[in-house]
């Protein structure tokens, strides 16, 4: 027994490492973009296509990865999964086309479709309820590691080495998981057998992939756009049909009646909010430190770090906290850290020093780290062991549909703000449209051109974007925070409510 208690802690270790190549891998290819520009010689759309076969795969394939794990065996999955991870990681670094690299990316979405929610569906299986809070602490902490670890090695590995070196950066931590699972990890799985829901399969991930392509153009086009339009209400209407299909079907893909438990319903809802803060800071941030302080890929990276030093005091502080002050609590006042420290952000000028920014990072941080991981415990604790694999799943579509939304509209405003606030006069009409396009294309334009006014123009426009974008994330913090203190249940109440039914 005390041996099974040790081994656990070493499986989530090693779920952890291959959660931080997850990570990696999702920041890194933002750093590597230019370059993958000029050695394969993609176009713009091809670039886009780098990023999004990535992000429709996993979102097609998250919810019939959790139901195949809890059917067949998770720990099988797992393994399946970084293999796959890691075979898709050495043919992104040696791809000789842009049709290949975007093959790749698309495997690895796949790989990642089925780590992101089988690591999580075996923590109610190997952990009890008084340790599950403390190991998704660490699962939540393992899943942001490698947003900033990306930007940092892989500038350094792209300043030193040949560009598939920053796929190959995954290597290390697929092969360490994939031991430490193989040796360490028990087999589990449902033991009630049900029939394949084939029809909610098809309807989820259709609804899925094209709900996610409509939002992610949405950010490029505007949402007035129409083929924009027509993909999002054509994934709604798949997604409702795949909601009234599991309400009827004998065998559901996914067990609605979950919904009918607070902690759950509350617990995902409000974890996917969170998530939509944290994307609009990422997506913001980086930019900011790129177009306004001059950073490079490496230097962006390190100025990140505060952010997720603050999520790791955060989430030591609530597993200490959360024996003596109710769940509720500790969340609520996570809401109020995090719009806090974005409001504060919303003050930031083009004139800040970086300590100011760093200190409010760290602020939002701790914030996340004391809300993020007590909600997704909340969540999984209603799931039972023969369905955490589809239950986690769901947790995580949501948390990405979310995290879509939140670049998508967040990127809007931002971008809006820049393109009204900046001053194009006197430059020809084909310039400006290039200085319109982004902060980071005026600051080159600017740089070309031996601009002052311009360059001044473009740091000032996009700081006021992003301090608006900001303050909206701040609002829907405190958002959070009303529905934490009016909806959210207490961990105890549930625990009894459980015990009761």
């Amino acid at each position: 027994m005390k041996n099974m208690k040790t081994r656990r802690w070493w499986v989530l270790g090693a779920l952890s490492f291959g959660l931080i190549a997850v990570g990696l891998d999702m920041t890194v290819l933002n750093v590597a973009l230019p370059t993958l520009a000029t050695e394969l010689h993609a176009s713009m759309s091809e670039l886009q296509w780098f990023v999004n076969a990535y992000s429709l795969v996993l979102a097609a394939i998250l919810l019939p990865a959790g139901m195949l794990g809890d059917r067949f065996g998770r720990k099988k999955w797992l393994l399946m999964a970084l293999i796959l991870f890691g075979a898709a990681s050495i043919g992104c670094a040696f791809s000789k086309s842009p049709e290949m690299l975007i093959g790749m990316r698309a495997l690895l979405g796949l790989g990642a479709a089925f780590l992101i929610p089988l690591s999580i569906s075996v923590l109610p299986v190997l952990f009890s309820e008084n340790e599950r809070t403390k190991a998704m602490m660490i699962w939540a902490t393992a899943n942001m590691l490698g947003i900033p670890l990306g930007p940092i090695v892989g500038g350094w590995l792209l300043k030193n080495y040949h560009w598939g070196s920053v796929f190959l950066l995954n290597i290390p931590f697929v092969v360490v998981a994939l031991i430490a699972v193989t040796l360490l990890m028990p087999e589990s799985k449902s033991a009630i057998k049900q029939k394949l829901d084939l029809f909610g399969v098809v309807t989820s991930s259709i609804g899925l992939v094209v709900f996610t392509y409509g939002i992610t153009k949405a950010g490029e086009k505007g949402w007035d756009n129409i083929e924009v339009l027509t993909t999002l209400i054509g994934g709604i209407v798949v997604l409702i049909g795949f909601i009234l299909w599991q309400q009827k079907s004998k065998n559901p893909l996914i067990d609605l009646s979950l919904f009918r438990a607070p902690s759950f319903t509350w617990g995902s809802l409000l974890a996917t909010l969170v998530s939509f803060a944290i994307f609009g800071l990422l997506f913001g941030m980086p930019q900011y430190f790129q177009v306004v302080a001059g950073a490079d890929s490496f230097g962006t990276g390190v100025r990140l770090l505060p952010m997720i030093a603050g999520l790791i005091v955060g989430a030591k502080a609530a597993d200490k906290f959360a024996a003596r002050i109710n769940v509720k609590n500790i969340v609520a006042t996570g809401f109020v850290l995090i719009a806090i420290g974005l409001a504060m952000g919303a003050t930031t000028e083009i004139t800040s020093h970086y300590s100011f920014v760093a200190f409010w990072m760290t602020i939002f941080g701790f914030g996340l780290g004391l809300a993020l991981p007590m909600l997704m415990d909340l969540a999984i604790g209603e799931l039972s062991v023969e369905r955490s694999g589809v239950g986690s799943a769901l947790i995580m579509a949501l948390r990405q549909v979310g995290g879509a939304i939140g670049v998508a509209l967040l990127g809007t405003v931002l971008n809006s703000s820049y393109r009204g606030h900046i001053n194009v006069t006197h430059l020809p009409a084909e310039v400006t449209v290039i200085v319109k396009q982004s902060a980071s294309a005026g600051v080159a334009i600017a740089n070309k051109l031996h601009s002052v006014n311009l360059l001044d123009s473009v740091r000032s426009s996009f700081v006021h974007g992003m301090d608006i974008m900001l303050l909206l994330c701040s609002g829907f913090a405190v958002m959070g925070f009303v529905l934490t203190l009016i909806y959210l249940p207490n961990k105890e109440t549930s625990i009894v409510e459980k015990k009761v039914s």
